[in-house]
């Protein structure tokens, strides 16, 4: 990964942050993106003490569509190459489990897990496309519940739960439609379910006993974003390093059009466009 350039959504905690370290570690020019500027900074400083090229820090909430706007066009403003695109940021929602709107109005767990993934690609896929080969991870989740179109986020009997779990069915299915978009291109789009309730703040705050380690799920996002091995895999799901299959309803082209339909509203409703 040495000098490859390597962007990190949600990199001051967790997953990101065990990443950005690897990453850091490995030579890789790396954008860190997160909420938080002290945080932002102490992986930043982490990074940097072990030897690693200073990383650019850009800040942005992720729950509203103009600022994955202002970090893509950050990105594009102040770099030529972009080689991995990890769209790793996510949340469980309040910790009350109370249903709750980002500020465009849409379903917060479906704004920062699904929305702003599916957003912050399309926005960037000039760059990727130019420093082909060049990869985008997706860091999803085993837990994958059936989209009801009618409801998809869900407004009726809401459950925080339910909500993550089609946010990143969502996240899956809009893997596979990007994969298919950019067959030939030299961009690969793929997506994982890295560990089993790693101890991140997400799982802790939820009360859940951590199965797997942080250590584990970095492992297996780190094989997709660099094994040469991999290199024209795309459009596929990978639970840890296992290839395997998700839920169904990523399998039907006309739910995954629904996907992108109700998907694009979203975002020309926030951002017109």
């Amino acid at each position: 990964m040495a000098e490859r350039t390597v962007l990190i959504t949600g990199a001051t905690d967790g997953l990101g942050r065990e990443l950005a370290l690897r990453l850091g570690a490995a030579g890789a020019r790396l954008i860190l993106h997160g909420r938080n500027p002290d945080r932002a900074a102490a992986v930043a400083a982490e990074v940097t003490a072990a030897g690693g090229h200073a990383p650019l820090i850009i800040l942005a909430d992720l729950s509203r569509l103009a600022e994955v706007d202002r970090l893509a066009d950050e990105i594009i403003a102040r770099t030529s190459q972009l080689d991995v695109l990890v769209n790793n940021a996510g949340t469980g929602g309040r910790s009350d489990g109370k249903r709750e709107l980002s500020a465009d109005g849409n379903e917060l767990i479906w704004a920062v897990n699904h929305l702003a993934a599916y957003r912050l690609t399309r926005q960037l896929l000039p760059l990727l496309r130019s420093s082909a080969p060049s990869r985008v991870v997706n860091v999803a989740s085993a837990g994958q519940q059936q989209i009801d179109f009618d409801d998809p986020t869900p407004e009726r009997d809401y459950d925080p739960y339910t909500a993550y779990c089609r946010a990143k069915l969502a996240m899956i299915m809009a893997t596979i439609e990007y994969a298919a978009e950019l067959d030939g291109t030299g961009v690969t789009v793929n997506a994982l379910h890295p560990a089993t309730l790693m101890p991140t703040t997400m799982v802790l705050d939820a009360g859940a006993t951590p199965i797997s380690t942080i250590a584990e799920g970095a492992d297996a996002t780190l094989r997709l974003i660099c094994d040469p091995g991999l290199s024209r895999t795309t459009g596929r799901y990978f639970d840890g390093a296992r290839p395997s299959r998700p839920h169904a309803q990523a399998d039907d082209p006309t739910a995954r059009c629904r996907l992108l339909e109700i998907s694009g509203a979203a975002i020309v409703s926030a951002v017109g466009g």
